[in-house]
């Protein structure tokens, strides 16, 4: 078997090398194979830098001895001269359990990383996981910027186990003696996410040909760049326009995926609370530019109104 250590390190030290001898990175560690090669990877890579790495280890308290697994977590980071944060949160169930999940431990993550004074978080996320979620994407008709899964940087978050498989980081484990632990959750078939990975991605190697994980993260990474040249325009744009009041017939000249840009904008500057806008929103708003023939106002969240007064969008919050 050809060692995957090699293409892991040289996956983190280019990130390392930004920062300065003396700053300290967070390493986000759940136990995993993907979490585990990645702080092996890190602090083998970081002594050469004098930067510092410091784990942390989320207890979401979702399963019975959850405690156990956040403590067998300290002890292999011990075992790599990394010391642990045990983070304990409480997951309010708002808009389902992986969703939930995911918000308490990126509120956790920030928390530490401040009070650490960390200069960047270090995730373990891989190829497989873009390629999960560019199918789940499609799968509920979301538009470029879903479809471009995670990025490798953004904010203090680094992934830079993109370009590597799930398989890479079981072999890292594997060479340097880890033991990763398999979340039942995994296993769990009332996951989406897992009757992807179980499921739906088997039968399309099967069906298509291997490499669709790589195929999928490809596309991922090219939706990523469209996405971000669209939204460079669209704030462009918008920058030149007050949004409270829009003119109409200079919003249906703009192509459909800036003219939705602005309009998502617009909203949230009226006031509608973040990630609260979905597509049937913006939907009703671009009713009333492209297909006008005297409807009422648009009703959106956080008491946001819009409605159009000769030839001209007007945004309100209530």
């Amino acid at each position: 078997m050809t060692s995957s250590l090699p293409a892991i390190r040289s996956a983190v030290r280019p990130w390392l090398e930004k920062f300065e001898a003396g700053d300290c990175a967070v390493v986000a560690v759940s136990g995993g194979a993907d979490s585990l090669a990645l702080a092996y990877a890190l602090v083998v890579e970081a002594k050469k830098l004098a930067v510092s790495v410091h784990a942390v280890t989320v207890d979401h308290q979702l399963q019975n001895n959850s405690a156990i697994q956040a403590n067998r977590v300290v002890e292999q980071m011990l075992t790599l001269g990394i010391t642990t944060t045990v983070e304990k949160v409480v997951v309010n169930i708002i808009d389902g359990l992986e969703a939930s999940a995911r918000s308490a431990r990126y509120t956790a993550l920030n928390e530490v990383s401040k009070k650490l004074g960390a200069v960047a978080v270090f995730l373990g996320h891989t190829q497989d996981d873009q390629a999960e979620g560019v199918l789940l994407g499609l799968a509920r008709g979301s538009g470029t910027r879903s479809l471009s899964a995670m990025a490798p940087h953004r904010g203090i978050y680094i992934r830079p186990l993109l370009s590597l498989t799930r398989s890479d980081t079981e072999n890292v484990c594997a060479e340097v003696g880890l033991t990763p632990w398999n979340d039942p959750h995994n296993k769990d078939n009332t996951f989406a996410r897992v009757r992807v990975r179980t499921q739906a991605l088997p039968v399309l190697e099967d069906a298509i040909g291997p490499g669709i994980s790589q195929a999928l993260a490809r596309s991922a990474e090219l939706l990523r760049h469209d996405a971000d040249a669209l939204d460079l325009w669209a704030e462009r744009e918008a920058n030149s326009l007050n949004l409270a009041d829009l003119d109409c017939e200079y919003l249906q000249k703009l192509p459909i995926a800036i003219r939705s840009r602005i309009i998502r904008m617009a909203i949230y500057a009226a006031g509608a609370p973040g990630g609260s806008v979905t597509a049937e929103h913006v939907g009703a708003v671009e009713a009333l530019i492209t297909a006008w023939n005297g409807q009422g106002e648009a009703h959106l969240p956080g008491g946001v109104k819009v409605g159009r007064f000769s030839g001209r969008l007007s945004l309100l919050h209530h």
